[in-house]
């Protein structure tokens, strides 16, 4: 089904940027490694300091206990999470895979519980990121409690297994990304929350950003991060194997409780259940709400997601505004002259933790160091008028950089970092006039081939540049073609392998998950799969009103609106609020606390009412006769603002037209 084909109607609700874990398990044809990428993975062990096996050591240091399995279920049985299909990922690299990926892939295996430091422990495998859990006077406080309830609750069950069972006093969101809140209804009763028995403590603008950032956009979002996240990839040597970030993303249910704490400012400082928290807020980095604090009674620091075992994103794959590595490496920097000589250890929301002041320090000031070399050298080589493709083939970190392990591209890469930070200050357009008004895929995919002497004679010199092992050139060429005619068995095969090649190499494993995902694709059409991609009630009840008029505005089908004129007050029963809504030129408009006399219809709802018909697709006329909607004027300009509104079809074309 083509990409460009809209769906009017009113079914889907909003995605929040995580993709599926769990996929129909199918046998795929699959190529071997070639010659060529065998040579490429065998260069590899040589250019990088195996010998230095420091991560290893970090990686089970505290280990508690590992259960014999991790395969957590649903309560209707699914399977929401297995790192059991990771067990093959022991030994030497395979042909298949880059041996820097493979040896992140083998520590990022490691699961269990860990103890940090007195009155500190780790959950960690049980989800893309750590559950991290304080030992207070009388309580616990829970940082980040993973993406879903299930695997949240799994986590403390293991918790309480080998340390006293007290209760949870606080949970701490370090940051609006899905897989450090959601969660925590697996950890902590909402009613207890409400009654003051536990604290919600997150930074100034979480819930904003935790629900909105990923609605406007999130249909697109998250197919992209299905390819990102290697959702539909066979774990296996030739598939999956993580992304370099962690494992995978767990395919529960996502849940959200609101603040009771907001933290606003570097510096500010609370005391939970005895233990003294120091935090230090880093917006519009790794996130665009996220903080970072210090445990001084206990000599640690909590570094969220600003400081991993990876290179990070300056821009992620699956699609997100970009992220400014100058404040991420000043915020990196700040942090490493804020914290104490005495500090023992660094914990974050991913990986392993960092003991020893020295090696704290080296740490964030190398990690900072490399988002800011990348943001300087990218604008001094854009200064000098090369363009961003330009640009990202010719900026390599620093061997003092870029040779040490949490420095390397297993998540973001330099490449695509580079491209990032163009992106931020210059925009999509390189200059070159040639480029902006460029054919679509399609149309300049056919005229690629005409020009090159037809399918045949393109196909032919391909092949000789995949016999040369010129993989990235011949996914490129032969992509002409495959937009051009996407029924050309003989194109999509070849492109195919070229990607499939790159993957193989690649030391990014989302990269390889999208090379890998794009091959299959190419040979076997989408495969659809269950997913975690709609909101569920929690986030949707945590969309704020405006937001939510937002979002049906980026569903209004313009081109069938255009010409409508359609004005409706919306009284809402259970909040309160009045909005005005209208249609015209094109556009939905909604205004706070208006209303007019003028409107076409005025609705008294709830915000259930408004979910039910906008976002559920149940008919006006069936909520009005149950009572749940009472409209006054002409009820047909309701109807026809629904049905102005599109359905985003999910499983949308990627490789192809």
């Amino acid at each position: 089904m083509s990409k460009r084909h809209l769906y009017p109607g009113c079914l889907i609700a909003a995605a929040i940027a995580i993709a599926p874990f769990y996929a129909t398990a199918q046998a795929l044809d699959r190529n071997d490694p070639s010659t060529a990428t065998r040579d490429a993975n065998n260069q590899v062990k040589t250019q990088l300091p195996f010998d230095n096996t420091d991560d290893l050591e970090l990686a089970e240091r505290g280990l508690i206990a590992r259960p014999a399995s991790t395969i957590i279920r649903d309560a209707a049985g699914n399977v929401v999470w297995d790192m059991d299909q990771f067990a093959f990922e022991q030994g030497d690299a395979p042909d298949s895979v880059n041996p820097s990926l493979w040896r992140q892939a083998k520590l990022n295996s490691k699961y269990g519980l860990y103890k940090v430091s007195e009155r500190i422990y780790q959950v960690r495998g049980f989800d893309l990121s750590n559950l991290s859990v304080i030992e207070g006077d009388s309580g616990y406080i829970v940082v980040d409690p993973l993406i879903t309830k299930e695997v949240a609750a799994a986590a403390m069950e293991l918790v309480f297994e080998h340390l006293p069972r007290k209760p949870v006093v606080a949970v701490i969101y370090s940051h609006s990304h899905a897989d450090h809140f959601g969660g925590v209804k697996g950890v902590v009763d909402e009613q207890d929350v409400a009654d003051g028995k536990v604290r919600i403590i997150a930074s100034e603008g979480f819930m904003e950003f935790a629900v909105s950032e990923n609605v406007l956009a999130g249909n697109v979002m998250t197919r992209r991060a299905s390819y990102m996240f290697g959702s539909l990839l066979p774990k296996d040597e030739k598939g999956g194997v993580g992304v370099g970030l962690g494992k995978a993303i767990s395919s529960g249910m996502v849940t959200l409780i609101e603040p009771t704490d907001i933290i606003t400012r570097t510096g500010e400082e609370l005391e939970i259940d005895g233990v003294r928290m120091v935090f230090m807020n880093t917006p519009f980095a790794e996130a665009p709400a996220e903080l970072m604090f210090y445990l001084p009674q206990m000599q640690a620091f909590y570094a969220a997601e600003e400081a991993n075992g990876t290179l990070h994103n300056l821009y992620t794959l699956r699609g997100a505004q970009v992220r400014d590595a100058l404040l991420w490496s000043g915020y990196l920097h700040e942090a490493k002259d804020l914290i104490s000589p005495e500090t023992q250890v660094l914990f974050g929301g991913h990986h392993w933790p960092r003991w020893g002041y020295d090696n704290i320090v080296e740490y964030l000031t190398k990690q900072g160091d490399a988002y800011k070399y990348i943001h300087d050298q990218t604008l001094r080589l854009a200064n000098h008028g090369f363009t961003m493709d330009e640009i990202s083939e010719q900026i390599a970190l620093p061997p003092e950089l870029g040779q040490v392990w949490y420095n390397r591209g297993y998540y973001g890469t330099v490449s695509h970092n580079v491209r990032a930070v163009y992106q931020k200050y210059l925009g999509f357009f390189d200059g070159n006039p040639a480029n902006m008004h460029k054919l679509p895929p399609e149309q300049s995919g056919s005229k690629y081939v005409e020009f090159m002497g037809g399918a045949d004679e393109l196909l032919g010199n391909a092949r000789k540049a995949y016999a040369n092992a010129e993989y990235r050139w011949v996914a490129e060429v032969v992509n002409h073609l495959v937009f051009a005619d996407p029924s050309n068995v003989e194109a999509r095969q070849l492109q195919a392998d070229a990607l499939e090649q790159l993957g193989y190499q690649a030391e990014s494993g989302q990269w390889r998950n999208f090379y890998l995902t794009a091959a299959s694709e190419l040979r076997h059409g989408v495969m659809t799969a269950g997913t975690t991609r709609t909101l569920s009630p929690d986030m949707v009840n945590a969309l704020s009103l405006d937001d939510f008029f937002d979002y049906l505005a980026v569903r209004l089908n313009g081109p069938k609106a255009a010409g409508r004129n359609i004005v409706i007050n919306f009284r809402f029963r259970d909040s309160g609020d009045d909005y005005l809504v209208s249609v015209n030129n094109g556009v939905l408009h909604h205004e706070h606390r208006g209303r007019t006399s003028d409107a076409d219809a005025t609705v008294t709802l709830t915000r259930g009412g408004l979910v039910a018909m906008a976002m559920l697709g149940q008919a006006t006329r069936a909520l009005t006769a149950a009572g749940l909607v009472d409209i006054e004027g002409d009820a047909a300009a309701l109807e026809q603002l629904i049905a102005l509104l599109d359905n985003f079809e999910f499983w949308f074309n990627i490789v192809t037209p």
